[in-house]
């Protein structure tokens, strides 16, 4: 089941804090909590989400916001993996896409390490091993979660679509239990949550109203 916006957040679900001591939703009640979810080859993590959520993270720590990173793989698994987050982490070394973008960018020091630390913690999301075969519900469910005017679709592009999550699904070798719960689109994601444990906001991708919704949060 995925969680719904102004329900209780779940806790996150993961299978190892790499940084930072080990917390969770339920640990920082009375405090805003912003969880930034990214994977380690996604260019656009490192160029937008990280970034955003270190700003947030240097203007907001001791005014109540808690900041939580968590590396997840929805793709790319051979890349998305725990090693390529402690190298992150560790050294600041980045892999696959993101070292190919952020090269071009001329965001790079060193040729292959990230000029920034991220600040706070950071865990790794819990993969499952997918052995399950592709079920109708498992097919809907995802076509719910990411294509919502499906229903306007002609028959033909019903088809395609359905066609196209087969596909995805024959080739996806684990799930990620936070990704999934919180019925994420992609990375990078924000999730905020408020000072009583509700989901307020999920967002994917740039987040231009992020800033504003954690004042608002505070301010309650």
């Amino acid at each position: 089941m995925t969680v719904q916006i102004g329900a209780k957040s779940p806790n996150l679900k993961v299978s190892e804090w790499v940084q930072g001591l080990p917390t969770n939703i339920d640990k920082e009640k009375d405090n805003v909590v912003l969880v930034e979810v990214f994977q380690v080859n996604c260019p656009g993590c490192f160029l937008y989400g990280i970034p955003q959520a270190i700003d947030i993270y240097q203007k907001y720590r001791k005014e109540g916001v808690t900041v939580l990173g968590v590396a997840t793989a929805f793709e790319d698994f051979d890349k998305n993996t725990l090693e390529n987050l402690r190298l992150l982490l560790t050294t600041g070394e980045v892999i696959g896409e993101t070292l190919k973008a952020l090269g071009q960018y001329g965001q790079l020091i060193d040729k292959n390490k990230i000029p920034y630390k991220i600040p706070f913690p950071v865990a790794m999301d819990m993969l499952k091993k997918e052995d399950e075969p592709t079920s109708q519900s498992k097919i809907d469910e995802i076509i719910n979660a990411n294509v919502p005017s499906y229903e306007s679709y002609s028959q033909n592009q019903k088809l395609e679509i359905i066609e196209r999550v087969k596909q995805y699904l024959k080739n996806k070798e684990y799930s990620a239990q936070t990704f999934e719960e919180f019925a994420l689109r992609g990375t990078p994601s924000s999730i905020l949550i408020d000072k009583k444990g509700i989901l307020r906001d999920v967002s994917f991708g740039t987040n231009d109203f992020l800033e504003e919704n954690i004042k608002k949060l505070l301010n309650e």
